[in-house]
């Protein structure tokens, strides 16, 4: 009798590779489009009160829009607490434009006497420049308090995101990098990208797992490569018109430089994006990868804004007209004084053609524009190891303090 070798044990199966999950964008032009339009003369019926009650209404419709792995994101912000952080800010505002303007008057420097010499109006240039380089950390301030905001009312199956209190820290190192930038003439601008986006990212959070900003500044060089390539241009032209002396190159050559220059910028922000993103990891949990395609943005800006230009140049001609006629018929009517007659009942009807055509032209932005855009972003984005996201667990809530008040104060509120 032969011993037979015990049976090995059966092996375990390979580990199955991370599962990925693409983000789903769901709305639809004409849904947002309406809601942009009844929002927006609702603004105008109430003298600008409800814009923002308007803003979050389009947000929870954006929000909402938004799926991850079968589930949507939720946006909680409210119309109140934007109206009342928007008093807040403005109140802390003015005190600070006061006490800005009282230290110039002291100095002999004032925005509000009509300058009559040469002196005076330079004075009042100093005093215009000054007081917008008091307000600027502000402006950054309420970039960063902005984000915080919108992170602190965003909610994915139920667990909150938020940002940590560093609105002033981001200020300063905004206001350091810019002077970088504005020193080396803009060749240091992927490094204010760089660390400013990463100060954010770092400091923000899903649940009780941080975010992290991860990759090397260095990389975001080849985003600017038509940004290099227009100034290269630029110099070229310059040298050549100082060389041969071509009075009708710099005519050509200066516009030409400039709309390159606004592309490259362009492409920058779409391919910078796309590398910060693509960096950006959720501490032992997951990662994205981003992939926007610049021609496919670049085609929905320029085909977006061509229509609305088209269709708002059609209606207000044929309501202009309209107009016209309707004032020189009440000016016939009226004799002698037709002319001043026809003037005041064209006035009130102009007007509220003036107010109904900014309504109707920032919805079908949100239809044609900035909500195709966001569809792009979104759908270009793949989120790794989507199942190692349900090992996040909540956060406390942030109170949001101003609730982005300094940033509607400052008009920087964005698309959305």
């Amino acid at each position: 009798m032969t011993d037979t070798p015990p049976p090995h044990p059966a092996e375990a199966p390979p580990p199955l590779p991370p599962r990925a999950a693409g983000p789903r964008y769901t709305g639809a032009p004409y849904p947002i489009f309406m809601l942009g339009l009844k929002t927006g003369l609702l603004t105008v019926l109430t003298l600008g009160v409800y814009r923002f009650w308007a803003k979050t209404r389009v947000r929870r419709y954006i929000w909402s829009s938004v799926e991850l792995d079968g589930d949507r994101f939720e946006y909680t912000g409210t119309g109140l607490e934007k109206l009342l952080g928007f008093l807040l800010a403005v109140v802390i505002l003015a005190i600070y434009v006061g006490l800005i303007q009282i230290g110039l008057f002291y100095f002999g420097l004032t925005l509000w006497t009509e300058p009559e010499t040469r002196v005076e109006v330079l004075a009042r240039s100093v005093a215009f420049l000054l007081t917008g380089a008091a307000v600027l950390p502000f402006v950054q301030f309420a970039i960063y308090r902005a984000r915080r905001y919108r992170l602190a009312r965003t909610r994915w199956r139920g667990i909150r995101f938020g940002m940590d209190k560093a609105a002033w820290g981001y200020a300063v190192r905004a206001l350091g990098y810019m002077a970088l930038t504005g020193v080396t003439l803009g060749l240091l601008l992927p490094l204010q990208t760089f660390r400013l986006t990463g100060y954010m990212t770092d400091r923000s959070w899903f649940g009780d797992t941080r975010f992290r900003q991860e990759g090397h500044w260095t990389a975001l060089y080849g985003a600017m490569r038509q940004i290099f390539y227009a100034m290269a241009f630029g110099a070229a032209a310059a040298l050549i018109t100082y060389l041969l002396e071509w009075p009708l190159l710099p005519p050509l050559a200066l516009p030409a430089t400039g709309i390159w220059l606004v592309f490259g910028l362009f492409v920058y922000r779409v391919r910078s994006f796309a590398y910060l993103a693509s960096h950006t990891v959720l501490d032992g949990h997951a990662g994205l990868t981003a992939s926007p395609s610049v021609k496919t943005i670049f085609t929905r800006y320029a085909l977006g804004s061509l229509a609305i230009g088209l269709v708002s140049s059609v209606v207000f001609g044929v309501l202009g007209g309209a107009i016209a006629i309707i004032a020189g018929g009440a000016g016939q009517m009226a004799g002698q004084d037709g002319a001043l007659v026809g003037l005041v009942v064209a006035a009130l009807p102009a007007m509220l053609i003036y107010l109904v055509g900014f309504v109707f032209i920032g919805a079908a932005t949100l239809a044609l524009i900035s909500q195709p855009v966001l569809a792009h972003y979104v759908t270009t984005l793949t989120v790794s190891d989507a199942d190692a996201l349900g090992a996040v667990h909540q956060r406390t809530g942030d109170r949001g303090a101003d609730a982005e008040g300094f940033a509607d104060a400052l008009d920087l509120g964005g698309a959305f």
